[in-house]
């Protein structure tokens, strides 16, 4: 399995680490330690040194409770930072937006690959998705980030979040997006309590039965904190737990904050995998 993107081919065969680069104020895990450029940059040299194979950019928090932004502060926000990675590296680069004019921009920047939390459900955003020939990454939430922690609730969450993110994938053929450029994320932590995500992560399996490839972000988030006790800052041992079990059950894309550890327990898990080392 793999996306491609122009002349680019980024293989599946393996999970691929996605790093976060969130240039917002207020995202829940590093808001505003990147804000600034310089910033930005160091963590992405950083990410790169540690073996990353995507980074994500996104300008506009979608923590619980976080507010939409302006377009213009997303561009302003997203850009830069587009195009500074494209101009010093050759890495993937996804734009984690939903508004149609940023995926535009960001693509004109050198971004390869549009995450979209909302699954392409604004005004205008599967048109421009499809134009823009690039691989996009549709998302489940349950509600909006300002109120979607507000009691979630379900008859089936796996029937149901498969049966959304089904449809989504239909829409995205409809308007023309080719089925080799589009991936799946259940949404974890958005609009679902800890049981709703730990049912999801079993059933990562059931998923990837869609044949789309898989992407999953559960680094530092609250259901890791629920199941530890641990604050943000401490759940990076818990994040490199859930990133393995992700990926045993059929991930292909894992999007983190802690690159250099999900990296080693990666390749741990490769080498078990291939066994490595026997004669």
């Amino acid at each position: 399995m793999q996306i491609t993107h122009k002349d680019r081919v980024l293989d599946l065969s393996r999970p691929r680490v996605m790093g976060v680069v969130n240039v917002t104020p207020d995202s829940f895990s590093d808001g505003g330690r990147f804000f600034k450029p310089d910033a930005a940059r160091a963590q992405v040299l950083s990410m790169l040194a540690a073996g990353v194979d995507i980074i994500d950019v996104g300008g506009e928090s979608t923590r619980p409770g976080a507010k939409p932004v302006s377009v213009q502060q997303e561009l302003d926000r997203v850009l830069p930072v587009v195009e500074m990675v494209r101009r010093e590296t050759d890495v993937w680069v996804s734009v984690d937006t939903s508004t149609p004019q940023v995926m535009q921009e960001a693509a004109g920047a050198g971004a390869n690959l549009i995450n979209d939390v909302r699954a392409l459900s604004r005004d205008g955003a599967l048109e421009v998705a499809a134009q823009l020939n690039m691989p996009v990454c549709l998302m489940h939430m349950q509600g909006r980030p300002v109120d979607m922690q507000n009691n979630p609730q379900y008859d089936d969450v796996v029937a149901q979040v498969i049966g959304y993110l089904r449809e989504r994938c239909q829409d995205a053929l409809a308007a023309g997006i080719r089925s080799n450029n589009i991936l799946v994320d259940p949404g974890f932590g958005f609009g679902k309590t800890l049981a709703h995500n730990l049912a999801l992560l079993r059933a990562l399996p059931l998923l990837a039965k869609l044949e789309y490839p898989v992407l999953v972000g559960m680094s530092r988030k609250s259901m890791l904190g629920d199941i530890t006790g641990k604050p943000v800052e401490q759940r990076q041992a818990a994040s490199v737990a859930a990133a393995l079990m992700a990926a045993l059950r059929g991930a292909h894309i894992i999007r983190v904050h802690d690159v250099a550890e999900t990296v080693d327990a990666l390749a741990v898990l490769h080498a078990i995998e291939q066994g490595m080392g026997e004669e």
